[in-house]
């Protein structure tokens, strides 16, 4: 089963700061904790699933690498745990938050400070709308894939627009003070229950939360800060990068409204069938095909690779079906040192086609002892 996004996991959004990650993990280890939900195997999975999301957005480099390349991009990272075991995340958790993670109420404890606060809600205030991601499939060929390639591509998206610089008003005095909210930006409504007083403060809608309203839109973007253009972008793709994996490129995608940030460019590779070679992993595979002579006597081929020619030795008496490897010719690994390898796969010729002196001379060579095959 493909993993779910972490961001999902945690219930975050892709700009969350530490702090709000901090607080959306624990929310869910609280929730799934094996203590509160003894022998339920289904909340033992997302406690570990939660864990494991933390461990790579609680963590700056883990999470560059796996905004840019997903899940793909944390494979072969030593400091990746990947949780499997319920003991290990109390273990590991534990250096983290200084405490005992596991075992009776340690983790409401030491893991959440121990006692419950009073009920109340807060919320940043907005600045625009943000805008949406956008989705890009960029064909590459195994040669690009092994070199690494920028590409330039064009694509239409929303940007800032140039006059009024995302404000969507027609000069700094084109505002007026939101009548809804009074300025605030925020609607705070209180309600009352058994549990005491909870104030609930949302955005104000009429002003998207920045207290202010545009008396005198922008002419050329009608107020909403934004325009539809072509532009030209530069994507650089690693090397060992795999079919049907992606990167991300943060603020690239379509700007938001009235000043909201931009949105994201997610990129999806996709690989290109190749001429000689099949890709398994990181190794490609050549089928190389020699004549019956060339086997019993031994040769030396050239091959193609990811690089050019390559001599390749072929011993006397080699067997149809074996492979020859050719090491570090293959696909590098993403994000690490080396490289696969070329198997070149050894197969026989056999011509559809002969003339009459050939035909002669392949009777005669059948019946000597050391040509025919055993029964």
């Amino acid at each position: 089963m493909a993993k779910r996004d972490y961001y999902e996991v945690l219930g975050v959004s892709k700009d969350a700061s530490q702090d709000e990650i901090k607080k959306a993990y624990r929310k869910l280890a609280m929730k799934y904790h094996p203590d509160r939900n003894p022998g339920d195997k289904e909340a033992e999975e997302k406690f570990k699933e939660a864990a494991e999301a933390y461990e790579v957005l609680s963590d700056p480099d883990k999470r560059a690498k796996y905004d840019r390349f997903g899940h793909g991009g944390l494979k072969g990272d030593p400091s990746f745990h990947g949780f499997t075991d319920i003991n290990d995340i109390f273990s590991h958790f534990s250096d983290i938050f200084g405490g005992s993670f596991g075992g009776g109420g340690s983790i409401f404890d030491d893991f959440f400070g121990g006692g419950r606060s009073s009920a109340h809600s807060s919320t940043r205030r907005a600045t625009g709308t943000p805008g949406s991601d956008l989705r890009i499939t960029l064909k590459l060929t195994l040669e690009e894939i092994a070199k690494g390639t920028t590409k330039k591509v064009k694509l239409k998206r929303y940007e800032v627009c140039d006059v009024c610089g995302g404000t969507g008003a027609s000069s700094p005095s084109a505002f007026k003070t939101c009548q809804v909210c009074g300025g605030s930006g925020e609607i705070r409504q209180v309600s009352r229950s058994i549990f005491g007083q909870f104030v609930n403060i949302a955005p104000c809608k009429n002003c998207n939360g920045t207290g202010k309203v545009i008396s005198d839109p922008c002419k050329k973007c009608k107020g909403e800060g934004r325009i539809y253009t072509e532009a030209t972008i530069n994507i650089n793709v690693p090397p060992g990068v795999t079919d049907n994996s992606y990167m991300t490129l943060r603020g690239e995608g379509n700007a938001g409204k009235n000043g909201g940030p931009a949105g994201d460019i997610i990129v999806i590779f996709k690989e290109l069938p190749h001429e000689y070679f099949i890709r398994e992993g990181d190794n490609i595979i050549y089928n190389l095909y020699l004549s019956y002579p060339e086997l019993v006597l031994g040769t030396e081929v050239e091959v193609p690779t990811l690089s050019g020619r390559a001599k390749l030795k072929i011993e006397p008496g080699l067997q149809p079906g074996k492979y020859l490897k050719m090491r570090e010719k293959g696909i590098p690994h993403l994000h690490s040192h080396g490289a696969g390898d070329q198997l070149v796969k050894v197969n026989v010729h056999v011509p559809k086609h002969i003339n009459s002196r050939e035909r002669e001379l392949l009777k005669e060579l059948s019946k000597m002892p050391n040509i025919q095959a055993p029964r």
